[in-house]
């Protein structure tokens, strides 16, 4: 096998000392790992550097701007971005280093499985649930708004076959907390209005999808 491109993995991190450290341990192999924080006041940049000089403390400008600076910082053209939340398992880290050795794309999707209250959740639209991950940033930058970031590429995609792990909210709570911020976040970007009709007629398709096409039940 020739000799692989390097890679810069990049995170964003707020307030992660639970669950940042499984999501280095499982990155650790790669050249660089580059850490973009806002002002976390737990131990999320201590522990993050225990595996990288690399962290940079920027105030909050959003998932995009953050994700964008952390790309900039990055040595290396070809990126790994993951969540702190997030863990590559050890198939698909093989996989990324085979992939780099002769890369076929620009860009790669992997599929996400996510661990939710106790089990791996396979349907309901959760699973494969494929990210746009790793990309060649001299082609590919995020782009999007509040809730909705995701890599723009110029050039030709693939899909990897090995999970990328999500270990998401600790309990209902946790979830809960999540919902009223993202909700938050995205009453903020709504420019326009729905009616009440419109609202159940949303509620309505968004339960046969999710409950009977995507096997929710």
């Amino acid at each position: 096998m020739s000799e692989r491109a390097k890679l810069s993995v990049t995170l964003i991190t707020f307030n992660e000392e639970k669950r940042v450290r499984a999501a280095l341990e499982s990155v650790k192999w790669a050249d660089e790992i580059v850490v973009v924080d806002s002002f976390s006041t737990d131990r999320t940049v201590e522990i993050c550097r225990e595996y990288t000089a690399q962290v940079y403390q920027i105030a909050w400008r959003g998932y995009v701007e953050q994700k964008n600076i952390a790309t900039a910082r990055a040595a290396h053209d070809w990126i790994l971005n993951i969540d702190a939340d997030e863990v590559v398992s050890d198939e698909l880290a093989a996989e990324i280093q085979q992939v780099l050795a002769a890369p076929a794309g620009i860009a790669y999707f992997m599929p996400r499985r996510t661990y939710y209250l106790g089990d791996w959740i396979r349907h309901c639209g959760w699973y494969p649930d494929a990210k746009l991950r790793l990309f060649d940033r001299r082609a590919g930058t995020w782009v999007g708004q509040a809730l909705h970031e995701k890599v723009h590429v110029n050039g030709a995609t693939a899909l990897m076959r090995h999970d990328l792990y999500h270990y998401t909210y600790e309990d209902i709570a946790d979830h809960l907390k999540t919902i009223n911020n993202f909700t938050s976040i995205a009453a903020s970007q709504k420019t326009g209005s729905v009616s009440g009709a419109g609202i159940l007629l949303r509620t309505a398709a968004a339960f046969l999808k999710k409950y009977l096409l995507k096997q929710g039940f």
